[in-house]
């Protein structure tokens, strides 16, 4: 019976130095968890219970228990790592599989999608024409490889404040002649090809108080008539209300839609102040090319062109389980789930019990190699005194027989 006890005790030791010993293997594998051994000991019961006199028949192990304790981040500034703080997993697609990591060393594959080494595939929650996410479906993640298409200005945004003691120019407006008008700024636009055009406002100060004329021009050629703009004794505008001036169609050479366009003159004002230009916008851009990927915080991944737009291809789909040590490691640095681990909970990273996605970073393993060297120097000893035992049982069996 002794021999079998200390027999379970070798077995035991050498499993936890298994243990120990993927564990100092994967000490540099990205997103690794560590395991622990977890033993029990074994008691021989018979039909009637236990004796009072008893002794236990050995141990056994009874879990390999993954350790999901949060890694160091290594910030490595590649666009595709991406690294979780806190809790979750990243979602991928395994040929149609739903399975679990925490190792976001990602690149793309030849089609332009987003996988991990092994090749599987990170799932994202779609755009939406709300401009959030569409939590409720996810989809494999596929970069961008064309140029970002143009899009017509339709709307231009004037905030200028016009110097309220203006006077009105002796000459009629010619927008060659600077002495004919009080003021004027200008803005490039854009047509349906992508092409750019400048648009110039020319304010000029009428005879009537608080009241001024808006001549707009195109690429040089004048947009419609005046625009009269009426101003209130506290300075804000009063006319047009709400302040929207639409610009006739304008025509342009390259056979692109015409310039429609609608100012925006709101927050425009008259004050006892020189003129000033707050700011100038439009909504148009020309053909832009992709310089770069970033992810935000919440996982939102985005791509970046040379014309200034940012358009968001998909917010990453983050999986929490009520037991994580349930999961069943499959290789690769990927999870699946079990019975054990309950069903998965989805949701957006930086919300709930979902941790922070970082871009550009690592998730290194979590293995402190001293600890597991101390386990190592633990395990060996405990199998050394296991073979101990059986060679102290071997010698009080040979006394025994021995005996005459």
């Amino acid at each position: 019976m002794s021999f079998r006890i200390s027999v379970s005790g070798m077995n035991a030791a050498s499993q936890d130095l298994n243990i120990t010993s993927n564990n100092i293997a994967n000490v540099n594998t990205t997103g690794f968890k560590q395991s622990r051994a977890e033993f029990g000991d074994l008691f021989a019961v018979s039909a009637y219970g236990l004796s009072n006199v008893a002794t236990g028949a050995g141990v056994r192990l009874q879990a390999v228990a993954q350790q999901f304790g949060q890694g160091n981040i290594d910030f490595t500034g590649r666009s595709l790592d991406l690294a979780i703080s806190g809790q979750g997993f990243f979602t991928l697609s395994n040929n149609g599989a739903t399975v679990y990591s925490r190792a976001g060393n990602f690149g793309a594959d030849r089609d332009g999608y987003v996988t991990n080494p092994a090749g599987h595939r990170l799932q994202v929650f779609l755009p939406n024409t709300a401009g959030g996410f569409d939590t409720g479906r996810m989809s494999d993640l596929q970069l961008p490889t064309g140029d970002a298409p143009p899009a017509a200005t339709s709307s231009v945004t004037v905030e200028t404040n016009l110097p309220a003691d203006a006077a009105q120019p002796a000459i009629a407006f010619d927008p060659l002649d600077p002495n004919s008008y009080n003021e004027t700024t200008s803005v490039t636009v854009y047509d349906s090809l992508g092409a750019s055009h400048s648009q110039s406002m020319y304010f000029v100060k009428t005879a009537n108080p608080n009241e001024w004329e808006m001549h707009t021009f195109v690429d040089g050629n004048a947009v419609g008539g005046p625009q009269l703009l009426q101003y209130s004794s506290s300075g804000a505008l009063t006319s047009p209300s709400p302040g929207q001036v639409t610009l006739p169609a304008t025509p342009t050479t390259n056979g692109s839609a015409p310039l429609s366009i609608t100012m925006d003159l709101g927050r425009s004002t008259q004050y006892g102040e020189d003129f000033s230009v707050l700011g100038v916008t439009q909504n148009g851009h020309s053909t832009g090319r992709l310089t770069g990927i970033e992810t935000s915080p919440e996982g939102v991944i985005s791509a970046r062109y040379t014309n200034g737009v940012v358009q968001p291809l998909g917010q990453v789909a983050m999986t929490n389980f009520v037991n994580p040590q349930g999961l069943q490691s499959i290789g690769d640095n990927v999870w699946a789930e079990t019975y054990n681990s309950g069903e998965p909970r989805r949701g957006q990273a930086g919300t709930a019990d979902f941790g922070a996605v970082q871009g550009g970073g690592l998730e290194a393993s979590n293995v402190d190699l001293t600890e597991q060297l101390v386990n190592m120097i633990t395990a060996q000893r405990n199998y050394q005194a296991n073979a101990q035992m059986i060679q102290t049982q071997d010698q009080i069996t040979q006394t025994v027989i021995n005996i005459r």
